[in-house]
């Protein structure tokens, strides 16, 4: 199938859509639990690591950390900064870190399976 310019950028942004709808919470999950954290924090520690890769948008983010907050994975606080307004701090609760470790486990072996497919003949 031949595709258009237009439908090329298209259908390639919803590809990465993708692939970013499946890493976001593993990823917030994993720089949670390395430190409790809020927010604008947690976007640009990701976008330091990914070498600017990963640029999360504060909806996107804030919207993964209600998702994981409901579903029990993280916990919140509210801390009075010296110099800044208050900010909402998020730590793994012990389900958070169980479930990042199976997601952690299943990341590693669907990289591995991915792998073995594309340099396989």
């Amino acid at each position: 199938m031949v595709y258009s310019c237009g439908m090329v950028d298209t259908n390639f942004r919803r590809y990465v859509d993708q692939l970013l709808r499946g890493v976001v919470e593993p990823l917030m999950l994993f720089i949670i639990g390395e430190l409790p954290s809020h927010g604008y924090r947690i976007t640009k520690e990701i976008e330091r690591r990914s070498s600017g890769y990963f640029q999360l948008t504060a909806s996107t983010v804030y919207s993964a950390l209600r998702r994981l907050e409901e579903d029990g994975l993280v916990h919140s606080t509210w801390e009075a900064m010296a110099s800044n307004p208050r900010r909402r701090y998020y730590s793994l609760t012990e389900q958070g870190r169980a479930i990042l470790t199976l997601k952690l486990n299943e990341w590693e072996r669907f990289s591995v399976a991915a792998e073995r497919v594309m340099t396989s003949s």
